[in-house]
């Protein structure tokens, strides 16, 4: 790494850009000022937190209406946000349709979204409706399948598209009014319309609405927020939300024409000058779409914070004119931009992009109490936890269950190209019932019968499966074989670091059985003569996988290691993975930051490699993995061990020789059942010892069986 001066020194090393501060486990306290009152426009709103929109896929299938649409967003006003934002899931304009599977409803009627309002109503929030034009269509648009979220331009837009699109977003804004609606924000942000005028970067045009000055780049907005003002009157509240600061994440560096912070301030001011209420600042990147709200994928890879999903990496002290809070894994990334913004105004400004007070109380009480931001916008922990809120207000911080931001909860893509949806960590969340995964409600119900029953091993699997059992009024003990709960948990933390959030996890579910009232056994083998003597009437087996291996022997230049062993073993410069499952990549991104040579053997394809992994933590780290050197042999074998050397049979038939002083077996996990024969009483198998997958699979694998007990 080196110095050039002896005193400046060169980061040449992925591991060495966007060094991180350590993050608290288990943070405490509470932030008293997010449950102060504050007004947006005329609406006074008894706390800080607003839920901003989002979709959610599978969920709306049912109809604006259905049962989970309904149940899903009642459960939001009751966790008590000021306003709970729903996303543009109506098809509400004249003259535009948007192009098929973006989730909108052709067919609705006032009397729906009056029934949706009123829901929202009487579970105590109050209704917000963001009015989006992505995925709409206009005549400059060649229809393409694959350009969903290129499809809303305005260099695609006639002059009377514009008038039109101008003049169905006021209309539409009054019959949401007319239905409930307590205020509206239009998106300007991201793959939409107002963004794309807003921006240098995509508007070409040389007409009123080119981008010649701040006033012709910001006349389409201002002209939607006027009308709006002028049909639903002066006090009904319209919220703008914008790219904060823009990036170039496809060609780092390369941003002559994309939006400072400073024209941002410019245009800011014109835009409450037309009469915006209030402003929602998030993150602009320009490539990757699901980073506009998910903006904390940049710091998914351990030891590669920064990671684009492009094969680079942005350095947070010169990229986005160092303007993001980039030293705590993306939490409160944008708080710094949205404070700067707030200068230029007068009116509230809040920020999103992982906002989530539980895990830095301090800093978010901060925030608002010095009066650097007016009020914070939240998703997805609101959503694994709609109880949230009351619970960080009364401090009990141990019991929120945490987003581990592994992103299975948006366009998650199966191997077979299909799309699934699920909550890591809330196995009842509505993705789960959509997809008839689990039946009932989304609280589990109480046991018809109340019965004694055995959970076997403390992992995630059987601490969920314990929780849920003594939630329904079983009498539940675990018994764990070590002296401490978790199974693989505080593991794969050390593996991935703090971004997951997994400390946090595994002191939610330890928590969660002292208020259940699981009695809890530690040190105790569960054997077949255990079980039977503790006569219970259902049993619980969550004892993890079995581990696979290679069979191999080591030679003196080339040890051989579990991935149970690896952090405690000496592993040399140049490592192969045998395994390419998603522990097997953990590992690889812990190596890499270490600053060894890893390369990938696997038997599964190509397309199996990170199985476990979302699409989307897949899309951010795999490209910079292999950009950083990491070569992946799939398909392959590795058929004999030398001295400090490898060699492997490729998927061609052809052996190639590697450097590799160490070999690290992550192969698949292997079902254990075992311990099931010979017992006669109720039993059930969760998590890997059933099937070997992921944390969220073994959540919601002891959720299900609880639920059948």
């Amino acid at each position: 790494m080196g110095a050039t001066n002896g005193t400046a020194e060169v980061r040449t090393h992925a591991a060495r850009l966007n060094p991180q501060t350590d993050q608290l486990e288990a943070a405490d306290g509470t932030c008293p000022s997010l449950f102060t009152g504050w007004s947006m426009g005329s609406l006074e709103l008894p706390n800080r937190i607003v839920k901003s929109a989002a979709g959610y896929i599978g969920v709306t299938s049912q109809g604006i209406i259905g049962d989970l649409h309904l149940q899903h967003y009642a459960s939001l006003a009751k966790g008590g946000a000021g306003v709970v934002f729903c996303d543009d899931f109506a098809e509400l304009y004249d003259h535009f349709k948007a192009i098929p599977d973006v989730g909108k409803f052709a067919d609705w009627t006032e009397d729906d979204l009056k029934a949706f309002t009123q829901n929202i109503h009487d579970n105590g929030s109050l209704a917000g409706y963001q009015l989006a034009t992505m995925g709409l269509v206009f005549s400059g648009f060649e229809e393409d399948p694959n350009a969903l979220f290129q499809s809303s331009d305005c260099m695609d837009m006639t002059a009377q598209e514009i008038q039109d699109l101008i003049a169905d977003t006021i209309k539409a804004a009054g019959v949401l009014k007319s239905c409930g609606f307590d205020c509206v924000e239009i998106n300007a942000a991201g793959e939409n319309i107002g963004q794309t005028f807003m921006s240098r970067n995509r508007n070409k045009r040389n007409d009123e609405y080119g981008p010649q000055t701040f006033e012709s780049r910001t006349k389409f907005v201002r002209e939607v927020v006027k009308g709006i003002k002028d049909t639903c009157g002066a006090d009904y509240p319209v919220q703008v939300l914008i790219n904060g600061v823009e990036e170039n994440d496809k060609n780092v560096g390369d941003n002559a024409l994309f939006t400072t912070v400073e024209e941002n301030k410019e245009m800011c001011k014109l835009i409450e000058a037309a009469g915006a209420d209030s402003l929602h600042v998030r993150i602009g990147p320009c490539g990757m779409h699901v980073a506009e709200f998910a903006g904390d994928l940049y710091f998914a890879g351990y030891g590669i914070e920064g990671t684009t999903g492009y094969g680079t990496q942005f350095d947070f002290e010169r990229h986005w004119q160092g303007m993001l809070k980039s030293d705590r894994s993306g939490l409160g990334v944008m708080t710094k931009v949205a404070a700067e913004i707030k200068k230029a105004v007068s009116i509230p400004v809040g920020a999103v992009t992982y906002m989530d007070p539980a895990r830095d109380p301090e800093f978010f009480e901060k925030l608002i109490a010095e009066n650097e931001l007016d009020f914070i916008l939240m998703n997805r922990p609101l959503s694994v936890d709609p109880e949230y809120l009351v619970k960080l207000q009364e401090g009990r911080l141990d019991e929120i269950r945490p987003c581990t931001r592994c992103m299975h909860c948006h366009w998650d893509a199966n191997g077979d190209g299909s799309l699934t949806f699920s909550c890591r960590t809330n196995a009842a969340h509505p993705f789960r019932f959509a997809s008839g995964q689990l039946t009932g409600s989304y609280q589990p119900e109480p046991a018809e019968t109340v019965k004694n029953v055995l959970v076997v091993g403390a992992g995630p699997a059987g601490m969920e499966a314990a929780r849920v059992a003594a939630e329904r009024g079983h009498r539940v003990t675990l018994c764990e074989r070590k002296g401490s709960l978790g199974g693989l948990l505080p593991f794969a933390s050390n593996v991935k670091g703090p971004h997951e959030n997994l400390a946090p996890l595994k002191t939610y579910l330890e928590r969660q059985l002292e208020v259940s009232g699981v009695e809890v056994i530690t040190n105790q083998e569960a054997d077949t003569d255990f079980i039977n003597k503790q006569n219970p009437d259902a049993v619980v087996i969550a004892v993890g996988s079995k581990r696979d291996t290679l069979g191999l022997s080591e030679t003196n230049g080339t040890n051989v290691v579990s991935i149970d062993d690896f952090m405690t073993s000496e592993i040399a410069d140049n490592v192969v993975v045998v395994g390419s499952n998603a522990q097997a990549i953990d590992v690889v991104m812990y190596l890499i930051a270490q600053g060894k040579h890893v390369q990938v053997v696997t038997p599964s394809a190509a397309s199996e490699v990170g199985a476990g992994h979302s699409y989307w933590i897949k899309t951010y780290t795999q490209p910079i993995i292999k950009a950083l050197g990491t070569r992946f042999w799939p398909e392959a074998t590795v058929t004999s061990v030398g001295d400090g050397t490898i060699t492997v049979t490729s998927d061609s038939g052809a052996e190639v020789e590697l450097a590799c002083g160490t070999i690290i077996e992550a192969l698949d996990g292997l079902p254990n059942t075992d311990l099931v024969q010979g017992l006669p009483m109720e039993v059930y198998t969760v998590g890997d010892c059933d099937r070997p997958f992921n944390i969220g699979e073994a959540i919601f694998s002891g959720n299900a069986a609880a639920r059948q007990i």
